[in-house]
Parts: C-alpha cells; sequence; structure tokens
C-alpha cells in the first residue's frame, strides 16, 4: 500500500540534462485508467485506522492489561471494545503494508514501462521513502505519536533497494521465508516454556505502562506532549521497523509486490479463485486469532492478565494472525469491486467514487485526521477525549474520517490531488543539481 496516490498515477518529469529519468519521458496515466481496488481499498483503510486509534485518544479512560483498549464504559462500549480487538486491532496496518507494497510495485512497473532505467527508478524509489520519513517524523514530533508515514518510509527504503528487481520466484521464496521466521520467532517462547513445564499463560508483563501513554493525548502542555511524541517517533523509525525487517514482519510488503507483478487488484476476475479463499480464510483466522483475546476483555473469558498484555500469548496470537486478516480485508474489497463494475446499474457510483477519492489522496486524508483529532481531543487542545468513551469515540472517528471524504471528493471532481500528494510528488521529481 502506499499513502501516496501517485502509485497509482503516471508521473511527469520535467526534464534537464543529464538525468536518466527524462530518457524517455513518462507520459501520465488518464484517471480512468486506475484501478479501483486499490483506491477503494486505501479509502477504507483510512476509516479503519481513524477507528483503530480512537483508543489511544481516550487519555481520561482506564486501560486494560494490553494498553490498547480501555475497560471502562457501558454494554454498548463493551460492544465497540470487542468489535475493536476482533476486527480491527493489529489487522488494519497489515492492510496498509500490503497496499503500500502493491503501491510501490505498481510504480516501479509504470515507470519502467514507459522506459526509464531501472536503477533510476529505484533511486526515485528511495528518494520518495527518504521523504516519507522526514514527514513521519515531523508528524509524529507535532500532532501524533503513532504516525506510520515514517516506519513504512524506513521499511520500505530498505525493500525496495532489496526486493524491487526480483522476479516472482525470489519473492516467492522470500514471502515463505519471511512467514516462517515471523511465526517461528513469534512462538518460539511459548513453546520452549510449554515444553519444560512452564506455564504459558503467565508469560508477559500486564504491569507495563498502557500504550496510549506514548501518545501523550493526557499532557496538558502541547511542548511536554511533543516531547513524548518525538521520542515514540523516534523508536517507530529507528527500533520498531528494523525489529520489522529482522523477524520477518516485513513478509506483507512483499506479498504487495507480488501480487502487484500479478495484477490481482487491476484484473480480480481473473484471480477469483484466489481471492475467495483468500477472503473467506484470511478474515477467518485473523478473526478467530483475535476472538480470545476479545472474550477476554470483556470478562467473558477468565485468564491471568499476563496473558493479555503486549508480550502475552493472546496478544501474540491475536498479532500474527492479523497479517492474514489484512489480505482477506483486500480481497474482499477486490470482490466488491468485480462484482460492482459487472452490474448494469451501479447503483452508489458517487459514494464509491468519493470513498476511491479519499485512496487517491490517503497522504493528505491521514494527516487530516491528525490535524482534527489532536487539537479536538488531547488535554493540551479541546480535551474532548477525556469526556467521551469508546461508543462515542468511533462516532467522532466517523465524523473526522467523512470530513476527509468531503474534501477529497471536492478535489476529485477539480481534478486535483491532494496538498500532500502535491508536496512529496514535488519532492520526488525535484531538479537535481
Amino acid at each position: 500500500m502506499t499513502v501516496e496516490a501517485g502509485a497509482n498515477r503516471q508521473p511527469h518529469v520535467q526534464p534537464h540534462a543529464e538525468d536518466p529519468l527524462d530518457k524517455p519521458r513518462p507520459t501520465g496515466i488518464r484517471a480512468a485508467e486506475r484501478a479501483l481496488a486499490p483506491d477503494l481499498g486505501r479509502g477504507l483503510m483510512l476509516l479503519f485506522i481513524a477507528m483503530s486509534n480512537t483508543a489511544f485518544h481516550l487519555w481520561n479512560s482506564e486501560y486494560g492489561p494490553s494498553g490498547w483498549q480501555p475497560v471502562t464504559g457501558n454494554w454498548l462500549d463493551h460492544t465497540v471494545q470487542f468489535a475493536m480487538i476482533v476486527g480491527l486491532d493489529l489487522r488494519v496496518y497489515p492492510l496498509f503494508a500490503f497496499l503500500f507494497g502493491y503501491g510501490m510495485m505498481q510504480l516501479f512497473l509504470r515507470q519502467k514501462a514507459s522506459g526509464q532505467d531501472e536503477r533510476a527508478v529505484v533511486r526515485l524509489l528511495r528518494r520518495r521513502s527518504l521523504w516519507m520519513i522526514v514527514i513521519g517524523f515531523a508528524h509524529a514530533s507535532l500532532l501524533m505519536a503513532g504516525d506510520i508515514i515514517g516506519f513504512y518510509g524506513l521499511v520500505s527504503l530498505v525493500l525496495g533497494w532489496l526486493f524491487l528487481r526480483r522476479g516472482d520466484r525470489a519473492l516467492k521464496w522470500w514471502i515463505g521465508t519471511a512467514a516462517a521466521v515471523l511465526v517461528v520467532l513469534a512462538a518460539a517462547p511459548f513453546v520452549a516454556t510449554a515444553l519444560t513445564g512452564g506455564d504459558v499463560w503467565s508469560m508477559g508483563d500486564a504491569g507495563a505502562d498502557p500504550g496510549g501513554e506514548a501518545y501523550a493525548a493526557g499532557e496538558e502542555s502541547w511542548l511536554a506532549a511533543a516531547g513524548t511524541r518525538m521520542t515514540t517517533g523516534l523508536f517507530l523509525i529507528g527500533v520498531a521497523a528494523p525489529l520489522v525487517l529482522v523477524s520477518g514482519g516485513f513478509v506483507i510488503f512483499l506479498v504487495g509486490y507480488w501480487a502487484a507483478r500479478r495484477r490481482i487488484l487491476e484484473e480480480p476476475g481473473r484471480h477469483l479463485k484466489l481471492l475467495r479463499r483468500t477472503a473467506v480464510i484470511g478474515t477467518g483466522i485473523g478473526w478467530l486469532g483475535a476472538l480470545p483475546a476479545a472474550l477476554a476483555h470483556v470478562g467473558a473469558l477468565d485468564v491471568p492478565a499476563d496473558a493479555e498484555s503486549d508480550t502475552g500469548v493472546l496478544f501474540t496470537l491475536r498479532d500474527v494472525t492479523g497479517n492474514v486478516a489484512g489480505l482477506g480485508y483486500i480481497a474482499a474489497v477486490a470482490l466488491f469491486v468485480h462484482w460492482w463494475t459487472r452490474r448494469p446499474h451501479r447503483r452508489g457510483a458517487k459514494a464509491i467514487t468519493a470513498v476511491s477519492a479519499v485512496g487517491k489522496r490517503s497522504l493528505s486524508c491521514y494527516l487530516t485526521h491528525s490535524l482534527l483529532f489532536a487539537p479536538l481531543l488531547a488535554a493540551w487542545g479541546l480535551g474532548l477525549g477525556g469526556h467521551l468513551s469508546s461508543a462515542s469515540m468511533v462516532l467522532v472517528a466517523l465524523a473526522v474520517w467523512l470530513v476527509t471524504v468531503a474534501g477529497a471528493y471536492a478535489l476529485e471532481l477539480r481534478g486535483k490531488r491532494g496538498p500532500a500528494e502535491a508536496v512529496l510528488r514535488r519532492l520526488m521529481y525535484a531538479k537535481r543539481t
């Protein structure tokens, strides 16, 4: 996936001497030639991200052992928390990773098809990744500690260098290897403990600080909150991203690379069997993998608090299975697009266009979430997050997303890019001395 709409659009590069990207000069891809499924998937993904991030803005709530979802509230709040754990938490970002990888490979293949030199295209994408790191760190420092732009910028910087020019056979080998490493590293501590007669359920750290504290939403001083956010942003870019690269967590990016080479989202009709299996099996495994954690969170399953913590067995289970859930979600989107585009009367065309417009401008819309969420919810702003519950916060997230839908649709009608996409595009294709 990519947060930059240019992944689906053929860039126009201003010529100047000695730049291999200018020989030959690429032509722009028309809006009618864009594939619907990736844009629609990104647009829906941003709704899921907005909803998934809501828990970290409820700074006056009491959090459970995992530090992700509050344990306070009435039956409606607990229903929302249950649904979040099963369907969104640790499931949306794999969807993001897949679409990011897919868009990155799309851009690489389109530039190459227009006659660009492979190494020059890799350098172009390297510039994009570097600027994403800069934008992401600025975003984390100013508004949103849990920024993913810089995180994926670093991951894409490494993966683009290592894998963009690999063939299908090599990609499939590395996908299998990375998936095996991911599962083995996640399961090994628990399997070893069980084999030696230890208590798997007691593994974890229920006393760790809630994850929401890293967002500093409860800080009344913007400057103090910025210091915490900056620390969190540095951790995500400098520690979490490298860990993903050595632990097999990058497998979903590579699946996106492989799928883009086969044009699975552009031509879903040619891959219906694969998409149906992925949608059913991926979503099923993802939801079942998170079900024990959700049941424990609402008190329907009695387990030690350590098992629910972010290093416990239940959290690890839903983390690993979240990867296939993300694949299941995008497969379902592709199947919907195939069904909808074949209908003689395409009802809801304006709504589909509006959501897809968000996907085309996903970087701008993602940043807009923070521009609206942070001053509205944080204690240093209006402090609304201290008075909301899980259920009411979801309504706020939906409202924020609808604001971005309206803005993106207005830009779509005018044929304009998102402002962040325009800036990133200018930085990518800036003339070099």
